[in-house]
């Protein structure tokens, strides 16, 4: 037992993904009420919501990211903050009858469209604490979701311990671009544009409100040097990023 004049080991402090934004919320666990409801209240929503934002391309840029981070038939994958299930859907299609896909999301909402969509193996829990023993995935998938967990560096360090020695790691993300104009033009198509068709479905306001969120969020996120620095932290190799399209950030790290 540690004596307790004995210098105690440092515990790193939390990295959230972004700022707390107080138009929303006020404290972390209203933040996570919050944003929880929203996914519940917009899954009906969600996907032609995003089906539309990204102009019908979502399906097959899911898929070839996929492929980019060496997912192939047999694998094991975890789809962490799956919500519909686009990319744990996409997955199922690679790795065939002889792999295994797990999609995991906090929404009984998003889980309830994901199995509308045929994902067979869904579980509901959060990316800081994954209910999943060491060593257990081959490959791990978040997309579009890292701006919503509390930690980047507890969630890291779970991705890290569930993957097996080998394993990578595949997070899918927005980026506002570095350019003034650039960064004007996707706030008008995301904060603006975006929650305006949203008002056009069942859940109105719920998917509205989350979709300017949304932008929040993205405009809001740490820098990608914050990223791979904390995936680094984490005990990750091979960090990197690639981008697609100006906007889509591929983050890849190793195990």
């Amino acid at each position: 037992m540690r004596a307790l004049d004995e210098p105690q080991p440092a515990t790193a402090p939390s990295l959230p993904p972004h700022p707390p934004l107080n138009r929303y919320y006020r404290s972390e666990s209203e933040r996570r009420a919050r944003v929880g409801a929203w996914f519940d209240e917009a899954a009906v929503d969600y996907d032609w919501i995003n089906r539309a934002m990204s102009l019908g391309s979502g399906d097959y840029y899911r898929r070839q990211a996929l492929l980019r981070v060496g997912l192939a038939p047999g694998m094991c994958l975890l789809d962490a903050g799956a919500g519909t299930g686009a990319v744990a859907a996409a997955a199922q299609a690679i790795v065939g009858s002889g792999g295994r896909v797990v999609a995991l999301d906090p929404s009984l909402g998003m889980l309830g469209r994901a199995a509308v969509r045929g994902v067979r193996r869904r579980v509901r829990g959060v990316a800081e604490a994954l209910p999943f023993p060491a060593a257990r995935f081959d490959r791990l998938s978040m997309g579009f979701a890292l701006r919503h967990v509390a930690d980047l560096r507890s969630t890291f360090a779970e991705y890290r311990r569930v993957l097996a020695p080998g394993g990578a790691l595949l997070l899918l993300e927005i980026t506002p671009p570095a350019s003034a104009f650039g960064h004007r033009l996707l706030g008008l198509y995301l904060g603006r544009l975006v929650p305006l068709v949203a008002r056009l479905g069942q859940s109105r306001h719920s998917a509205s409100e989350l979709m300017e969120y949304y932008w929040d969020t993205i405009e809001q996120c740490v820098p990608p040097e914050v990223i791979l620095a904390a995936l680094a932290d984490a005990g990750f190799v091979r960090c990197e990023r690639g981008v697609e399209m100006g906007v889509f950030s591929e983050y890849r790290a190793w195990r």
